[in-house]
């Protein structure tokens, strides 16, 4: 497929307009490649991922997070902010991210992560409508939830409130998801379960009297990426996709 039909595709499923107005999706790195035939879906554009996508053959590495945060004056192959920047160049490879619109677009991350840990009757958290909140069942207290979400997305979990708490509706937000405690409390939840929270936000959980489940970044938003690329798949039948995890086994646990 073309280009530019891959590009209005993803338009499709996360469309630009719902990013953060500081985030920087889209084709960061163009390809002289006009025909899309192999995509690497990965969480980070990253020197295991960027080598991957070499070995793959791909065309177009697919990733989550976006890179050039901040202003890069330089291109260099051994400076950790371009090195796989530089290796994509290399290779002829272009880089796509889709990150805060696809967090808060209806079947992203955020609906992805509710439906593993079995939150249903969602709604958008307040304000930047990114986070979800609805209800679960069947769990005794928030250490039965903990282990619940520890076992289903694999990692290991710290959390925050009472192990006797009762935990019936819960807010959500794949990643850093520290902004939103406030609007997890307005909304009700007794419960908030999220990628990495800092100390002093942690401390504001605890005062509101919001019980808090801190699982891993990566983690929480890699539920996304198979459903990513499965309805990729059957928009675009004539490209191969291949999710890769490798990058996240530097992370395991934390």
């Amino acid at each position: 497929m073309k280009l530019s039909d891959f590009l209005d595709c993803m338009e499709q499923i996360a469309p630009k307009a719902l990013a953060w107005e500081r985030d920087n999706p889209g084709l960061l790195i163009g390809t002289e490649r006009q025909e899309i035939k192999r995509v690497l879906v990965a969480l980070d554009a990253t020197a295991v991922t960027v080598g991957e996508a070499v070995d793959y053959q791909a065309d177009l590495l697919l990733t989550h997070h976006p890179l050039f945060w901040n202003p890069v004056r330089r291109i260099l192959p051994d400076d950790p902010d371009t090195a796989a920047a530089y290796q994509l160049i290399r290779h002829g490879i272009g880089l796509f991210a889709a990150h805060t619109n696809l967090d808060a677009v209806q079947g992203g991350v955020n609906d992805q992560l509710a439906r593993v840990l079995r939150v249903t009757d969602t709604q958008p958290l307040p304000l930047d409508g990114i986070g979800r909140v609805g209800r679960v069942e069947g769990f005794a207290d928030l250490a039965a939830f903990a282990a619940f979400v520890q076992k289903t997305l694999r990692t290991t979990v710290r959390y925050s409130g009472s192990a006797e708490a009762a935990v019936s509706r819960v807010a959500i937000l794949g990643g850093a998801g520290g902004s939103d405690l406030p609007a997890a409390a307005a909304a009700g939840a007794d419960t908030f379960v999220t990628g990495e929270l800092s100390h002093d936000r942690a401390l504001w959980a605890r005062q509101a009297g919001l019980n808090v489940i801190v699982a891993g970044h990566y983690e929480t938003e890699r539920v996304v990426l198979q459903p990513l690329a499965q309805r990729l798949q059957a928009l675009t039948n004539d490209v191969q996709y291949k999710v890769t995890c490798l990058e996240g086994a530097c992370l395991k646990g934390l």
